[in-house]
């Protein structure tokens, strides 16, 4: 599915650009827990053991010439442009990628604005392609990476919205996929196996079981629907008889052979 609105500052430093790895921009913040000065608050809490709230900066300093004023788009001393977008909420300065700051989210995203909306329930900003066609999990983004065990909502990483509903980083979510399919949290497909499936129904009708397990049957648990049904046991896996996916488990129950019903 397509990814939630990022937040500023997921950009690698250019040759010759002002600023950070992390942002461009032409003014130093004055940190208010400690008043270190630091280019943004991610070069901050990277070299001190606290956290620097970019809601309380009042300060900033002049790359150029040094002065100390209070948080501005441009420099009352010498006119620097201290960033092409500058929010006065969040305190952030760079160069324009379309930003906006969404209320709801308390915090500034990549834009085009236009190009998402905030869904209520999840509490976050969406692609518009989501809008009616996700799964909502209330406050989803509030939680952590179930990957990276890392903040959502605040990441420069782009997020991705599994069918489920639920959210992980985009690079984490790549990294589920060379390993396995399903979510970490509640096992159900992390994209679309349709064709997958059918793939694994030849495989099944071309490998039989032993004479001693053909007439076996096991009862499974559907981690796509959720459905229950008692199906002929195959080690290659066994199907879903409501939604046909093969994402099963075993739901206890003994294997019944049918010469025994």
């Amino acid at each position: 599915m397509a990814a939630t609105a990022q937040e500023d500052g997921a950009f690698v430093q250019e040759q010759g650009r002002r600023g950070c790895e992390h942002y461009d921009r032409g003014c130093l913040l004055k940190a208010p827990c400690c008043d270190k000065l630091y280019t943004c608050r991610l070069c901050h809490d990277n070299n001190e053991d606290h956290q620097l709230d970019r809601f309380k900066v009042k300060e900033v300093q002049c790359i150029n010439c040094e002065k100390i004023q209070h948080a501005q788009q441009t420099c009352e001393e010498c006119s620097t442009l201290f960033g092409e977008y500058y929010c006065s909420i969040c305190h952030l300065f760079d160069k324009n990628k379309k930003q906006y700051h969404c209320e709801k989210c308390g915090i500034c995203r990549i834009g085009p604005k236009e190009d998402f909306f905030h869904c209520l329930k999840c509490n976050l900003c969406l692609a518009m392609n989501l809008q009616g066609k996700h799964k909502c999990i209330e406050n989803v983004s509030r939680q952590n990476c179930p990957i990276c065990l890392e903040d959502i909502h605040t990441s420069r990483v782009v997020a991705h919205v599994l069918p489920c509903g639920h959210l992980l980083h985009r690079t984490c979510y790549e990294e589920l996929l060379k390993e396995g399919y399903r979510c970490p949290l509640c096992m159900h497909s992390a994209l679309d196996m349709t064709r997958y499936w059918r793939q694994l129904d030849d495989e099944v009708a071309q490998t039989p079981m032993p004479s001693e397990y053909q007439n076996m049957t096991v009862d499974i648990l559907c981690n796509d629907c959720n459905g229950r049904s008692t199906v002929q046991f195959h080690i290659l896996g066994m199907k879903c008889k409501i939604c046909e996916s093969y994402n099963t488990a075993q739901a206890g129950g003994r294997r019944i052979s049918l010469d025994e019903q």
